[in-house]
C-alpha cells in the first residue's frame, strides 16, 4: 500500500464513529456521518471509489440502499458513468428484476429496474459496509439477471470477522471485491 493510500485510509478510519449497542445490545455500529460531514474525506472517499470503477472498467454503478445511494452517486457523477439504484421490494414504479436472500433471521428482496442495465454494461456494485454479504450477493445475481456483467464490489469498509467476503467470492467469479477499509 502507498503512502497516499495509507494516509487516505487513515483519514476516512478517523472519520467513522464507533456506536456501541446499536441497533442491539452487543453490536458497534459504525456509523460513516461523520465522514460525510466532512468534505475533505468525503471527497477523499469519492475519488478513491471513482478511481477504482475506472480501473476495472465500470460503465455504470449500481447502488445499494440505502447508504450505498450516498456513496454511489457522487463517485458515478466523478467518474462518468451511470447510476442504477438497488432498492429493498416495493419501492421502485414500473417493471422490475427481485432477488430474495436470507438474513440472519429471516429473508429479504432487493429489486432493481430491469431496462437500466444492458448486455454490454460493466457494472460496479458500491456500498457503505460489508457485512455477512447478502444484499451484495443477491445484487450480483440480479445485475446478471438483467444481463449485464460484474466489473466488482467496493466498499467502504469490510468488516473482515463477518466473513461477506467468502459469501461473495464465488458469485464474483473472477472480478474484484475492494475494500477501502478492512475491520
Amino acid at each position: 500500500m502507498t503512502s497516499t493510500t495509507e494516509s487516505i485510509r487513515e483519514l476516512l478510519l478517523s472519520r467513522i464513529r464507533d456506536v456501541a449497542d446499536y441497533p442491539k445490545p452487543g453490536v458497534v455500529f459504525k456509523d460513516i456521518t461523520p465522514l460525510l460531514a466532512d468534505p475533505v474525506a468525503f471527497t477523499a472517499l469519492t475519488d478513491a471509489l471513482a478511481e477504482l470503477c475506472v480501473r476495472h472498467g465500470a460503465t455504470k454503478i449500481v447502488g445499494l440502499e440505502a447508504r450505498g445511494f450516498i456513496l454511489a452517486a457522487p463517485v458515478a457523477i466523478r467518474a462518468g458513468i451511470g447510476f442504477v439504484p438497488v432498492r429493498k421490494a416495493g419501492k421502485l414504479p414500473g417493471a422490475t428484476l427481485a432477488q430474495a436472500y436470507e438474513l440472519e433471521y429471516g429473508s429479504a428482496e432487493i429489486e432493481i429496474h430491469a431496462e437500466d442495465l444492458v448486455a454490454e454494461d460493466r457494472i460496479m456494485v458500491i456500498d457503505d459496509v460489508l457485512a455477512t454479504g447478502g444484499t451484495a450477493e443477491a445484487s450480483l445475481e440480479l445485475i446478471r439477471r438483467a444481463g449485464a456483467q460484474v466489473a466488482g464490489v467496493s466498499v467502504l469498509m469490510e468488516l473482515g470477522f463477518l466473513s461477506g467476503r467468502a459469501r461473495l467470492e464465488p458469485g464474483l467469479r473472477g472480478a474484484p471485491l475492494e475494500a477501502l477499509i478492512t475491520v
